[in-house]
């Protein structure tokens, strides 16, 4: 108890810090992409930025696996920790990927700003007419060549562990033909987790495994490469399968707001 008391201001002072990078980092991002004509350019500089902020925050990021990008178009699927996980992507991914998001992001105006600035597309998960329409944006994204980042467990549980992937990442790829690439993020838990408002620092890894290409073009492709991907995912994060946790339990685990 003692020992945890006089961290704490330590603890504070350090999150006083990051906040401060962040915000600095965002709003320098933000007015320059604003300026900025090109997409490229613009996604160029904002992974400039993450991996500046991981740095100066001390979260040295380590990517592995590179070499499993195909040269062409691509859906990327990544486990869900952490709010850090979109800014690690950022800095780990060359600048070619657009990201899916949740359409609540839309409510933090100048996150959404740079968020559309670079691309990114954002997808409602409750209003059902809403959900197909931006369902189908995002495959016509695809299908016209675009690499796409999807967090296919939506939101993130503080129960360290793999929620079951939705479906749309994969139906995205099947649709458009395109190889799935499962990836995975160490670290964003132990750095900033679900219902904890100071980070601290930690090192960070994503590492880019197989990529997995369409096969038969039926309605049991996207189940297909959801069970690979995520077999694929769990076997290297190394923690619980929650999708088995919830079907063996009265109670699934709590979820955190993402």
């Amino acid at each position: 108890m003692a020992t945890a008391t006089r961290l704490r201001p330590l603890r504070l002072a350090y999150a006083l810090y990051a906040g401060t990078v962040f915000l600095t980092l965002g709003l320098a991002a933000l007015l320059a992409v604003v300026v900025l004509p090109g997409l490229e350019g613009r996604r160029r500089l904002t992974r400039a930025m993450a991996r500046a902020f991981l740095r100066a925050v001390g979260m040295p990021l380590t990517v592995r696996g590179l070499e499993h990008l195909p040269q062409g178009q691509c859906v990327l699927v990544a486990n869900h920790a952490s709010y850090l996980d979109g800014v690690v992507l950022t800095a780990a991914l060359p600048p070619r990927f657009a990201f899916v998001i949740k359409r609540e992001m839309t409510r933090v105006p100048l996150v959404a700003a740079l968020l559309r600035r670079i691309g990114s597309e954002f997808v409602e998960r409750f209003e059902p007419g809403r959900t197909t329409a931006d369902a189908r944006r995002v495959v016509r994204s695809a299908v016209n060549g675009h690499s796409l980042v999807f967090f296919p467990e939506g939101t993130f549980s503080p129960q360290p562990g793999l929620m079951k992937f939705h479906a749309g990442a994969f139906i995205t790829a099947a649709r458009a033909r395109c190889p799935v690439v499962p990836a995975v993020i160490h670290g964003t838990r132990a750095a900033l987790p679900p219902g904890r408002q100071l980070p601290a620092p930690a090192s960070l890894t994503v590492e880019l495994l197989a990529a997995l290409a369409p096969a038969a073009e039926d309605d049991r492709e996207p189940a297909r490469l959801r069970e690979g991907a995520r077999s694929a995912i769990l076997e290297q994060l190394r923690e619980p399968d929650l999708a088995t946790y919830c079907a063996d339990s009265d109670r699934p685990p709590h979820r955190a707001r993402a």
